[in-house]
This record gives C-alpha cells, structure tokens and sequence, in this order.
C-alpha cells in the first residue's frame, strides 16, 4: 500500500466553497475512488494550502484509473474553479518527498 502525502493551494476567497463542495462528495466519485484502489483521503486547511495523505493500493495506478473516469472528469473540473494551480492526474508524480517518520 502506497502512503502519499499532497499539497495544492486554494484560490483566494474559495476557502468555504471548497469545504463546503468536500462536505459530501458525489456517490459515483466515492465509488470511484474505492474501485482505484483508495482505502483513505484525508484533507487538511491552512489558509489557501491544502494538504492531503492518501493510502491506496497503488498510486500511480489510481491515478491513471481516475484520469478519465466519468465520476471524476466533473470533479476536477469542479476543483479546477478552486484550486490555484490545476491538477494533471498523469499520475507520475509520487507526491511530497517523505523527510522523516517515527520508526
């Protein structure tokens, strides 16, 4: 299993839009996401920086699952009118660079 750790940035003023669109995601994007392989996925605010820390089967794969995927192409758009800086999902980035982890 893949433990990954992200950071994205809001949009200024998009703070309470984007908790409130996360308040409940779509069914189908839910489903989605179990169906690539993601056990977990959770976010955390600070101001306009967004961090998240996913667990998932396989990351790259989830990825590539989710680039086209019906449930998600909507989503990201949907988060692209939030986010300062659009995602991708090419899925070959392996998210942040882990520094340290209590053994």
């Amino acid at each position: 299993m893949d433990r990954i750790a992200l950071h994205t940035k809001l949009k200024p003023g998009k703070e309470a839009e984007y908790e409130r669109v996360h308040a409940v995601i779509p069914a189908e994007l839910d489903e989605a996401l179990r169906a690539a392989g993601v056990r977990s996925w959770r976010i955390w605010r600070d101001g306009l920086d967004l961090f998240h820390v996913v667990e998932v089967d396989d990351y790259q794969a989830m990825r590539h699952a989710l680039a086209d995927h019906p449930a998600n192409v909507p989503w990201q758009a949907r988060m692209a009118e939030l986010l300062a800086v659009e995602d991708d999902y090419s899925g070959d980035d392996m998210g942040l660079h882990q520094v340290w982890e209590l053994p």
